[in-house]
Protein backbone atom coordinates (compact mmCIF):
# COMPACT_ATOMS: atom_id res chain seq x y z
CA UNK A 1 0.00 0.00 0.00
CA UNK A 2 0.96 3.46 -1.31
CA UNK A 3 2.29 5.25 2.03
CA UNK A 4 0.01 8.49 2.86
CA UNK A 5 1.99 11.64 2.93
CA UNK A 6 1.62 15.53 3.32
CA UNK A 7 3.54 18.22 2.34
CA UNK A 8 6.16 15.15 1.20
CA UNK A 9 5.88 14.28 5.41
CA UNK A 10 4.86 10.55 5.86
CA UNK A 11 2.07 10.43 8.44
CA UNK A 12 1.67 8.18 11.16
CA UNK A 13 -1.69 6.70 11.41
CA UNK A 14 -2.94 9.13 14.00
CA UNK A 15 -1.06 11.75 12.64
CA UNK A 16 -3.54 11.37 9.23
CA UNK A 17 -6.83 11.13 11.54
CA UNK A 18 -5.92 14.93 13.28
CA UNK A 19 -4.72 15.96 9.54
CA UNK A 20 -7.87 15.24 7.81
CA UNK A 21 -9.96 16.50 10.83
CA UNK A 22 -8.10 19.81 10.85
CA UNK A 23 -8.46 20.13 6.80
CA UNK A 24 -12.18 19.42 7.44
CA UNK A 25 -12.42 22.07 10.20
CA UNK A 26 -10.50 24.46 7.94
CA UNK A 27 -13.36 23.76 5.02
CA UNK A 28 -16.11 24.08 7.59
CA UNK A 29 -14.91 27.51 8.63
CA UNK A 30 -14.40 28.72 4.84
CA UNK A 31 -17.24 27.28 3.09
CA UNK A 32 -19.59 26.02 5.26
CA UNK A 33 -21.05 22.25 6.13
CA UNK A 34 -22.09 22.07 2.62
CA UNK A 35 -18.78 21.88 0.79
CA UNK A 36 -17.85 19.08 3.23
CA UNK A 37 -17.12 15.59 1.70
CA UNK A 38 -14.36 12.90 2.34
CA UNK A 39 -13.09 14.08 -1.25
CA UNK A 40 -12.91 17.42 -0.46
CA UNK A 41 -10.88 16.81 2.99
CA UNK A 42 -8.81 14.58 1.11
CA UNK A 43 -8.07 17.00 -1.39
CA UNK A 44 -7.60 19.97 1.35
CA UNK A 45 -5.34 17.39 2.87
CA UNK A 46 -3.02 16.84 0.09
CA UNK A 47 -4.13 12.55 0.62
CA UNK A 48 -5.18 10.00 -1.77
CA UNK A 49 -9.03 10.63 -1.93
CA UNK A 50 -9.16 6.97 -0.73
CA UNK A 51 -7.29 7.95 2.71
CA UNK A 52 -10.10 9.56 4.59
CA UNK A 53 -11.89 5.88 4.27
CA UNK A 54 -9.44 4.21 6.40
CA UNK A 55 -10.53 6.78 9.74
CA UNK A 56 -13.91 7.50 8.85
CA UNK A 57 -16.92 5.27 6.88
CA UNK A 58 -18.67 8.42 5.91
CA UNK A 59 -19.28 12.19 6.35
CA UNK A 60 -21.47 11.41 9.26
CA UNK A 61 -18.27 10.07 11.19
CA UNK A 62 -15.99 12.43 10.10
CA UNK A 63 -18.49 15.05 11.63
CA UNK A 64 -18.91 13.13 15.01
CA UNK A 65 -14.88 13.49 14.93
CA UNK A 66 -15.00 17.13 14.35
CA UNK A 67 -17.83 17.75 17.34
CA UNK A 68 -15.60 15.94 19.76
CA UNK A 69 -12.75 18.13 18.84
CA UNK A 70 -14.95 20.90 19.15
CA UNK A 71 -16.18 20.27 22.94
CA UNK A 72 -12.24 19.51 23.91
CA UNK A 73 -11.31 22.50 22.51
CA UNK A 74 -14.30 23.77 24.57
CA UNK A 75 -13.20 22.48 27.72
CA UNK A 76 -9.26 23.23 27.12
CA UNK A 77 -10.57 26.94 26.84
CA UNK A 78 -12.64 27.42 30.24
CA UNK A 79 -9.85 25.29 32.22
CA UNK A 80 -7.38 27.93 30.65
CA UNK A 81 -9.54 31.20 31.19
CA UNK A 82 -9.74 30.34 34.85
CA UNK A 83 -5.86 29.19 35.21
CA UNK A 84 -4.97 32.88 33.46
CA UNK A 85 -8.32 34.89 34.98
CA UNK A 86 -7.43 37.56 37.17
CA UNK A 87 -9.50 39.04 40.48
CA UNK A 88 -12.22 41.38 37.96
CA UNK A 89 -13.81 37.91 36.96
CA UNK A 90 -16.48 35.75 39.16
CA UNK A 91 -16.15 32.28 37.88
CA UNK A 92 -19.16 31.64 36.60
CA UNK A 93 -18.70 35.15 34.60
CA UNK A 94 -15.04 33.65 33.50
CA UNK A 95 -17.28 30.24 32.19
CA UNK A 96 -19.78 32.53 30.20
CA UNK A 97 -17.57 35.13 28.60
CA UNK A 98 -15.05 32.53 27.54
CA UNK A 99 -17.80 30.38 26.29
CA UNK A 100 -19.24 33.38 23.91
CA UNK A 101 -15.42 34.18 22.82
CA UNK A 102 -15.30 30.38 21.84
CA UNK A 103 -18.45 30.70 19.58
CA UNK A 104 -17.32 34.25 18.38
CA UNK A 105 -14.24 32.27 16.96
CA UNK A 106 -15.21 29.16 15.97
CA UNK A 107 -18.53 29.36 14.55
CA UNK A 108 -19.03 26.52 12.07
CA UNK A 109 -17.51 24.25 14.65
CA UNK A 110 -19.82 25.35 17.50
CA UNK A 111 -22.75 24.87 14.76
CA UNK A 112 -21.51 21.12 14.35
CA UNK A 113 -20.98 20.68 17.74
CA UNK A 114 -24.80 21.72 18.38
CA UNK A 115 -26.38 19.61 15.39
CA UNK A 116 -24.80 15.79 16.46
CA UNK A 117 -25.54 16.58 20.06
CA UNK A 118 -29.37 16.86 20.13
CA UNK A 119 -30.45 13.74 19.98
CA UNK A 120 -27.68 12.69 22.33
CA UNK A 121 -28.45 11.57 25.69
CA UNK A 122 -25.82 13.53 27.36
CA UNK A 123 -23.24 15.77 25.78
CA UNK A 124 -20.09 14.27 23.81
CA UNK A 125 -17.79 15.91 26.52
CA UNK A 126 -19.71 14.18 29.53
CA UNK A 127 -19.61 10.79 27.67
CA UNK A 128 -15.57 9.84 27.84
CA UNK A 129 -15.73 10.08 31.23
CA UNK A 130 -13.28 13.27 31.69
CA UNK A 131 -13.62 16.70 33.45
CA UNK A 132 -15.01 18.57 30.15
CA UNK A 133 -16.81 21.90 29.33
CA UNK A 134 -20.23 20.79 31.14
CA UNK A 135 -18.47 19.67 34.20
CA UNK A 136 -16.48 22.64 34.77
CA UNK A 137 -19.78 24.95 34.25
CA UNK A 138 -20.92 22.84 37.60
CA UNK A 139 -17.83 23.08 38.84
CA UNK A 140 -17.63 26.78 38.98
CA UNK A 141 -21.39 27.13 40.16
CA UNK A 142 -20.03 25.11 43.43
CA UNK A 143 -17.21 27.36 43.35
CA UNK A 144 -20.05 30.00 43.51
CA UNK A 145 -21.56 28.97 46.61
CA UNK A 146 -23.90 25.58 45.58
CA UNK A 147 -24.02 22.60 47.56
CA UNK A 148 -22.52 19.69 45.79
CA UNK A 149 -24.80 17.41 47.71
CA UNK A 150 -28.11 19.25 45.89
CA UNK A 151 -27.54 17.09 42.93
CA UNK A 152 -30.66 18.33 41.44
CA UNK A 153 -30.32 21.56 42.16
CA UNK A 154 -26.87 21.71 40.56
CA UNK A 155 -27.68 20.20 37.31
CA UNK A 156 -30.65 22.51 37.17
CA UNK A 157 -28.27 25.63 37.30
CA UNK A 158 -25.84 23.88 35.34
CA UNK A 159 -28.73 23.71 32.46
CA UNK A 160 -29.51 28.05 33.92
CA UNK A 161 -25.79 29.18 33.49
CA UNK A 162 -25.65 27.08 29.71
CA UNK A 163 -28.86 27.76 28.35
CA UNK A 164 -27.95 31.68 29.50
CA UNK A 165 -24.50 32.01 27.99
CA UNK A 166 -25.79 29.98 24.81
CA UNK A 167 -28.59 32.53 23.95
CA UNK A 168 -25.69 35.40 24.27
CA UNK A 169 -23.57 33.74 22.19
CA UNK A 170 -26.10 33.94 19.97
CA UNK A 171 -27.18 37.16 19.92
CA UNK A 172 -24.00 38.87 20.61
CA UNK A 173 -23.42 39.68 17.38
CA UNK A 174 -26.49 41.70 16.87
CA UNK A 175 -25.60 45.45 15.79
CA UNK A 176 -27.98 46.60 17.63
CA UNK A 177 -25.77 46.25 21.14
CA UNK A 178 -22.91 47.99 19.62
CA UNK A 179 -23.40 51.38 20.78
CA UNK A 180 -23.72 49.89 24.55
CA UNK A 181 -20.31 47.96 23.68
CA UNK A 182 -18.83 51.42 22.98
CA UNK A 183 -19.90 53.15 25.51
CA UNK A 184 -18.70 50.13 28.52
CA UNK A 185 -15.49 49.63 26.23
CA UNK A 186 -15.81 47.06 24.33
CA UNK A 187 -17.08 43.56 23.73
CA UNK A 188 -15.63 41.90 26.59
CA UNK A 189 -16.82 44.43 28.78
CA UNK A 190 -20.46 44.38 27.02
CA UNK A 191 -20.47 40.03 28.00
CA UNK A 192 -19.30 40.35 31.21
CA UNK A 193 -22.03 43.58 31.84
CA UNK A 194 -24.68 41.24 30.53
CA UNK A 195 -23.51 38.08 33.13
CA UNK A 196 -22.95 40.27 35.91
CA UNK A 197 -26.46 41.26 35.33
CA UNK A 198 -27.94 37.72 35.73
CA UNK A 199 -28.84 36.49 38.90
CA UNK A 200 -26.54 33.18 38.76
CA UNK A 201 -23.44 34.92 37.40
CA UNK A 202 -23.65 37.73 39.86
CA UNK A 203 -24.05 36.69 43.12
CA UNK A 204 -24.04 33.04 42.25
CA UNK A 205 -26.32 30.30 43.70
CA UNK A 206 -27.13 30.17 47.36
CA UNK A 207 -26.81 26.83 49.18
Amino acid sequence: MKEETIGGRPYHHGDLRRGLIDAARRLLECEGPSALSLRAVAREAGVSPAAPYHHFKDKNELLEAIAEQGWDLLGDMLAKARIESGSNYGPLALVGVTYVRFAREHPALYRVMYDRSRDREALPDRQHGHDGAYDRVRTALVQAGLDPTDLVGLELAAVAAWSAAHGLAEMACFKQFQPLKDQLGGEEAFLRGVFEHMGIFAEGPKR
